[in-house]
């Protein structure tokens, strides 16, 4: 059998990120406006860091192309963390959150490659991981299934994965498709 050709790599188009970027930058510096001590306070899911911590290390304003889809993870994961820690609804730019989704997913696809596991969140992405039997047709025996905000809180720690599947929100199907070992994508 010959060998099976390399997947491309994903792309991102600088433009549509950066307006992304912008765009859930605008939704942060809105949200956090006139919060009290209090609040500013508060620890985030991020670690020993308070909101105030936080806020500090978001970016002020967005920079060139190849920064662009870190700075725009960074902005999502740190909306989420702050909309968990404050209470407050922090506004997800849809482009915003689908980079972030896919470019965490092309990072477990990285870290663990292979064709075995099927890993879905819709409506942004689908990457096959780790290593195993591959299927070639129809539904794959190995899937799992998420929603973009779930996906983001297990590729960055902020829960894991016991706890995503007995609450209900991550479907794993198959001998495979535990991803527990591969998780988290960033730390």
């Amino acid at each position: 059998m010959p060998p099976r050709a390399r997947a491309r790599a994903r792309t991102y188009d600088p433009a549509k990120t950066r307006a992304a970027a912008a765009a859930q930058l605008r939704h942060v510096k809105e949200a956090v406006r006139g919060l009290d001590e209090e609040r500013l306070g508060a620890p985030t899911r991020g670690g020993a860091r308070s909101v105030r911590e936080l806020i500090a290390e978001l970016p002020t304003a967005v920079g060139e192309d190849d920064v662009l889809v870190t700075r725009c993870v960074e902005l999502v994961v740190h909306s989420d963390d702050l909309a968990a820690a404050t209470g407050l609804t922090v506004p997800y730019d849809r482009q915003a959150l689908a980079t972030a989704v896919r470019a965490l997913a092309d990072g477990l696809a990285a870290k663990a490659p292979g064709g075995s596991v099927e890993l879905r969140i819709p409506p942004f992405a689908v990457v096959q991981c780790v290593e195993g039997p591959r299927h070639t047709r129809g539904t794959p025996p190995n899937v799992v299934e998420t929603d973009p905000l779930t996906w983001i809180r297990l590729a960055t720690g902020r829960i894991g994965w016991s706890e995503a599947l007995e609450a209900g929100e991550v479907t794993a199907s198959g001998e495979r498709a535990d991803l527990a070992a591969h998780l988290p994508v960033l730390d």
